[in-house]
């Protein structure tokens, strides 16, 4: 069985990871690395062992947060898919099993707000996931004057947390904003198609997706 201390440990995963953050700095996105893919990782599994999901499909969700952005070392286009196609390549080679594999890349494939649905819960995880990791320490840009509205956006983001509701019916993004550095409509403009999946996807979960900024419930 392949397990996510295999995937972590794997060395080739680790290399692809790091050179796929590379090519998205040298193109200015925020953080893409390590801290961003265990972050989704253990979000993914959390949230579906929280929701009594078997702890194996948990454990396939942290492997397709771990490996899903590993695309992004080909191109920022369609990353998602060549992603997928990668995973499959590194994961069939370890020796994952056919059905457990197709879970994974298909979530894989489907995590980017472009070409994303949540077609199993694992995909559903993943994307909740993935699209609710806004926070300052992802902007690596340091010169302020220069930042573009994504950088200005998650610099923006003082606080934040993502938690089931104690009856867990519902997932709510909770966000402080400090408006002083950028609007919240400027947060709507940019993440509007990621908000609407995550509503989706948490559809998908069997749950309602809330979004609180400042203190407001916007969503």
């Amino acid at each position: 069985m392949i397990t996510k201390e295999s995937v972590r440990g794997n060395e080739q995963i680790a290399v692809y990871i790091r050179k796929a953050d590379e090519s998205l700095q040298a193109m200015g996105y925020t953080e893409h690395s390590f801290a961003h893919v265990t972050r989704a990782a253990n979000f993914a599994q959390n949230l579906l062992l929280d929701l009594g999901c078997a702890p194996r499909q948990a454990e396939l969700a942290w492997i397709a947060g771990y490996l899903h952005d590993i695309g992004n070392v080909i191109n920022r286009i369609d990353h998602a898919q060549s992603g997928a196609i990668m995973a499959f390549r590194i994961l069939d080679k370890m020796g994952m099993d056919a059905e457990e594999l197709s879970t994974v890349i298909s979530a894989i494939g489907n995590h980017d707000e472009s070409t994303a649905y949540p077609v199993n819960e694992v995909a559903a995880a993943l994307i909740l996931a993935d699209k609710t990791d806004v926070r300052r320490t992802r902007v690596r840009n340091t010169d302020f004057a220069s930042f573009d509205m994504h950088d200005r956006v998650n610099y923006a983001v003082v606080e934040t947390r993502t938690y089931l509701t104690p009856d867990k019916t519902a997932l709510v993004q909770e966000m402080t904003i400090d408006t002083q550095i950028s609007p919240v409509m400027d947060y709507f403009e940019i993440f509007l198609d990621r908000m609407l999946l995550c509503r989706k996807a948490a559809e998908r979960l069997g749950l309602t997706f809330r979004l609180r900024v400042n203190g407001q419930t916007l969503l």
